[in-house]
């Protein structure tokens, strides 16, 4: 025991370090610096020796034993519950049982971490009518995430964030040097036992491996279960992200759709993962499906053994704009992947890879950094290939290729390189 913490116990139970008291063990000499104080920390329970009556003042001691005298110093009032002690030591002292989480929480109530991220996009296009192009965009986006601890069941999480356009060209013509900073998320999430949690707000939702959607709603969502989940959701499809609020991009404000709802079910059987997913939105204005409603079913198995990992999601849409120009509304996505670049372990990296034969009604908001969009309501299909590292301590590159062409038209192409440095705190 370090000779301050044993002065500032003794000190707090209103004794000096001079002051009489029975000596309790018998290695423990009169003229020690700490026999005072020690026998007195003894008398009132927050010590305790050794089978054999000695103290043993000179051995190291393990995590779990100071645990102990942790919370019988904060029992008997030696520490304040706000003392850094008590979050040294939180595991050790919730395995003792003592319940320390609550002072935590209001000595250190609201968490603040964040990312930064540089992305540029090159984009070579070329179409059956000889209109070839090269569009890029680069742009700086921050974001801090702030999570506030309500209680031991609930808490807030908000999102704010800044996006800067430092290079663009193309069709999407927001000026370079244009930046615009939103609360992108606001949620409550609270559980109910070990089995149920509630979502409600402006929070991110990724459905079907993010192949239908990977973006923000302001929903409610229920999750039940714990190995075999069943997911419901209801809301609206939010905005999607610009960085211009001018009058004639009015239109990009618009929402990707209006009303949803998702029902789902997934479990993890060893090292596969199973999920099955029906979708409804609404007025969908994504890929050219001219504001009607779009009704998406998907099913998935994944399979991960140790740095492995090989996907497969089927997707089914039933959209009427898409019916009636003719168009497949079916789609399929496989994926390979071999580990994965991890923030704090400098060094790691991952490969992988997946091809896309997607019909324009099962997508809605893809997590894809590829141009798929372009080639609006006949759907894509083709490949990607991509690979991240961890070049040092929570800083990680990544470099991805994108080769998809119409899945109506094949003389529609886009080709692009992706890249993207994202460095988190």
């Amino acid at each position: 025991m370090k000779k301050s913490l044993v002065l500032a116990m003794a000190m707090a139970l209103g004794v000096s370090a001079t002051a009489f008291a029975a000596n309790p063990f018998s290695d423990l000499p009169a003229g020690h610096w700490a026999y005072a104080s020690v026998a007195k920390l003894a008398t009132a329970g927050v010590i305790d020796g050794y089978p054999d009556g000695t103290f043993k003042g000179d051995k190291t001691m393990t995590r779990y034993e100071m645990a102990q005298i942790v919370a019988k110093a904060l029992a008997k009032g030696a520490i304040n519950s706000d003392d850094k002690l008590i979050g040294e030591f939180a595991d050790e002292l919730d395995n003792l049982g003592v319940r320390v989480s609550k002072l935590e929480k209001q000595a250190d109530n609201v968490k603040i971490t964040g990312n930064f991220r540089l992305h540029y996009a090159n984009t070579k296009i070329k179409n059956n009518y000889d209109d070839d192009r090269t569009e890029y965009k680069g742009n700086f986006r921050s974001r801090l995430f702030f999570t506030g601890e309500i209680d031991d069941n609930w808490k807030y999480v908000g999102m704010l964030q800044n996006d800067q356009v430092i290079a663009q060209n193309g069709m999407d013509d927001n000026k370079t040097g244009s930046s615009v900073t939103k609360f992108q998320r606001a949620y409550l999430e609270g559980k109910f036992g070990d089995n149920l949690t509630i979502t409600g707000g402006r929070f991110g939702t990724f459905i079907a491996d993010g192949n239908v959607y990977d973006d923000r709603v302001d929903a409610i969502k229920a999750e039940i279960g714990k190995n075999i989940k069943f997911t419901a959701e209801y809301g609206k499809m939010a905005n999607k992200d610009v960085v211009c609020n001018c009058k004639e991009h009015m239109d990009d404000m618009e929402s990707l759709a209006d009303k949803y709802y998702r029902l789902g079910l997934g479990g993890k059987f060893g090292n596969f993962s199973l999920e099955t997913n029906y979708v409804k939105a609404q007025s969908v204005k994504a890929m050219d499906m001219g504001y009607t409603d779009d009704k998406i079913w998907t099913i998935g198995a994944d399979y991960t053994a140790g740095a492995f990992n090989a996907g497969l999601t089927y997707l089914k849409g039933d959209n009427e704009v898409i019916e009636k120009r003719d168009y497949s509304q079916n789609g399929w996505v496989a994926k390979l992947g071999y580990g994965e670049a991890k923030s704090d372990k400098p060094g790691s990296f991952g490969i992988y890879t997946k091809y896309y034969d997607q019909g324009a009604s099962t997508v809605i908001s893809h997590t894809m950094s590829g141009a798929y969009d372009y080639f609006g309501a006949q759907g894509f299909k083709g490949y990607m290939v991509g690979a991240n590292c961890a070049i040092f301590k929570n800083m990680v590159a990544a470099l991805e290729y994108y080769d998809l062409k119409g899945k109506e038209d094949n003389e529609d192409k886009a080709r692009t390189i992706w890249t993207e440095l994202m460095v988190t705190f």
